[in-house]
């Protein structure tokens, strides 16, 4: 027992000594000019440290510093790279008999680094990079292998610190403000508080964060959990929709530092109005990352994060400009993901057009996009798609499957294209594939065939049975005949096959059926310029009664011509009065030679 007692107190005599030595006989201030000089010679920059450096003791050992700055390099703008108002380090003396580090405070005020790119290139970050031959000395890694035995921090503090990125060729000035940075009393294997506090100002926008949760450590220093993770953002700007977007994030996170993987259970993720769940997993360590997600996500309205046209002027120099300035997406970032993406979205509203219950299945590897499946609800009916971007060369090429079912074809065209057009249910199949992805070569060079399949509707802005009946009375010399029934032609089907190329999509077997005609013919519309050009041939195969004809119509089996031309917007109907007339003739024609011929063989008694 009096060894021990003996032992302690010199070991509390031999701390005194040794800080009355520190203080009394060795004061930090004397290797100010040996540590400015030091740095001076390895990297060329001015260092100030223009306040007295203290100690601190028993129970911890630290020191106070402040007034400290670093130079940029000469000529640059401003001169101070670094400028840190006060720091402070403080280590509990004890603990580190027993390699056990107990830092007791930690706190940083008042930083500013200016981070300067000029228009030649040079940076304020030349000249600071140590030995890159990537060589560790025996020392580094002897260093690397030993670990203590225990950390507690009681407190980390940062605040008031700043970024300025100060790109000179562009005269652009982004700055990133920390306001604070808290760690709360932290040791191995146990949570402890973290909070921040952060804005931007950047080029566009202005961003302004938050956020706080718990982070904890493994002892053997392998694994870093960061739970109840709660991130509040505003982001603000006029490129922003609606000038203004506020996010939301909890998130619980684990990351295994010796396998170099991540994952991420996001509880809650919210945006505009969006709100989504899911799974992330990352694999930093490969040598190209590997990305694994899950998401599920709620209702989707992305008309409303569009921004608005103010005139119509303005739209159309915005599309001139575009149009000029049209190059190829820059896909090269593909090359570097290796990627897994499943994504569920409960609605999605883009262009006026409602969809719901989507499921995507989308893998990204080497530069290639393959959407693996993609279905949806769409106006009563299923969209099925699979697709695949090949973008490894300079110029993206594309193939894809679609499949429509069931489709109301009406509403889809009202909400897409405020078209009222076409009625009934669809079924389209098309395949495709195709190089560019800038809109106007992408309809140039697209490839595709396929079929439709439309029953029980309607094609809106003509009634051609009221059209014939109006040919009909004009060409027995009724001028006066009116038009005024629905413009709407009801039909039972209406099917066709289709092929598309150099902008032209082909339909060489159109064909309707109803009741009361049958229509056929071929035709083509042209993509680019979004016109029509068709030539049918329609025939009655019942009487008009009902549309205003007679009992008996006389041109039931007459070929009736009628083209379709004008544009998408607005197609054009019209019948050719001159071949009706021909045909009719002919009709007659050959109706009195049988009647004439008939005759004939009666007077001459059945010969």
């Amino acid at each position: 027992m009096k060894l021990i007692k003996w032992f302690l107190a010199i070991l509390v005599a031999l701390v005194l000594v040794v800080t009355l030595y520190l203080t009394v006989f060795f004061d930090p201030n004397d290797f100010k000019p040996e540590i400015v000089n030091a740095v001076k010679k390895q990297t060329g920059r001015e260092l100030v440290i223009s306040d007295d450096l203290s100690w601190t003791f028993f129970p911890t050992i630290g020191i106070n510093l402040g007034g400290i700055s670093l130079s940029n390099p000469e000529g640059f703008t401003p001169k101070s790279m670094v400028e840190v108002n006060k720091a402070i380090a403080e280590v509990a003396l004890m603990p580190l008999l027993s390699k056990e580090i107990e830092i007791a405070q930690v706190s940083l005020d008042g930083a500013k680094i200016n981070l300067v790119t000029r228009k030649n290139g040079s940076s304020s970050l030349d000249g600071l990079t140590g030995d890159s031959d990537g060589k560790s000395s025996p020392s580094t890694e002897t260093a690397s292998k030993t670990q203590p035995a225990s950390i507690e921090v009681g407190g980390v503090s940062i605040t008031n610190t700043q970024i300025n990125m100060i790109d000179e060729a562009k005269g652009l000035t982004q700055t990133f403000t920390l306001d604070s940075f808290t760690l709360g009393a932290f040791s191995l294997d146990k949570f402890a508080p973290i909070a921040y506090e952060f804005t931007a100002s950047l080029a566009e926008m202005k961003v302004s964060s938050k956020g706080e949760g718990e982070v904890k450590l493994s002892r053997d220093f392998n694994q870093l959990v960061i739970d109840k993770f709660n991130i509040d953002t505003v982001i603000e700007g006029d490129s922003i929709p609606n000038k203004k977007v506020i996010t939301t994030i909890s998130l619980n996170t684990q990351i295994a530092l010796d396998k170099k993987q991540l994952s991420a259970d996001i509880v809650k993720l919210s945006a505009a109005d969006m709100s989504a769940s899911g799974q992330l997993a990352l694999n930093y360590g490969a040598k190209v990352p590997q990305i694994d997600a899950d998401f599920q996500v709620g209702d989707i309205d992305l008309d409303a994060l569009m921004p608005t046209t103010e005139t119509s002027e303005g739209t159309a120099k915005t599309a001139q400009t575009t149009t000029a300035k049209a190059s190829e997406p820059d896909l090269s970032a593909l090359k570097s993901l290796d990627m897994k993406l499943k994504l569920a979205v409960k609605s999605i509203k883009v262009a006026n057009l409602s969809t719901q219950n989507w499921l995507l299945d989308l893998g990204i590897k080497g530069g290639v996009v393959d959407l693996k499946q993609l279905t949806a609800d769409l106006y009563q009916g299923k969209l099925l798609v699979n697709a695949q971007v090949d973008a490894r060369q300079g110029v993206a090429s594309y193939q894809f499957d679609k499949q429509v079912t069931g489709v109301q074809v009406r509403p889809l065209l009202q909400d897409l294209a405020e078209v009222d057009l076409l009625a009934g249910t669809a079924n389209i199949n098309i395949k495709g594939k195709g190089k560019s992805l800038i809109p106007e070569q992408l309809k140039k060079n697209l490839l595709a065939n396929g079929r439709f399949d439309i029953t029980d509707g309607a094609l809106y802005g003509v009634n051609i049975p009221q059209m014939i009946r109006s040919a009909q009375a004009k060409l027995k010399g009724d001028l006066s005949a009116e038009t005024k029934e629905e413009r709407k032609t009801d039909f039972s089907s209406l099917t066709g096959n289709f092929s598309v190329e150099d902008g032209i999509a082909t339909n060489p077997d159109l064909a309707m059926s109803s009741p009361l005609l049958r229509l056929a013919g071929k035709g083509n519309a042209n993509i680019l310029t979004e016109t029509l050009d068709y030539k049918l041939t329609t025939s009655l195969v019942n009487s008009l009664k009902g549309q205003g004809g007679s009992e008996k119509d006389a041109l039931v089996g007459i070929d009736i011509p009628l083209a379709i031309t004008g544009t998408f917007q607005k197609p054009e109907y019209a019948l050719d009065t001159q071949a009706l007339l021909n045909n009719q003739l002919k009709e007659e024609t050959d109706k009195a030679k049988e009647k004439l011929k008939d005759s004939l063989l009666k007077k001459l008694g059945g010969f």
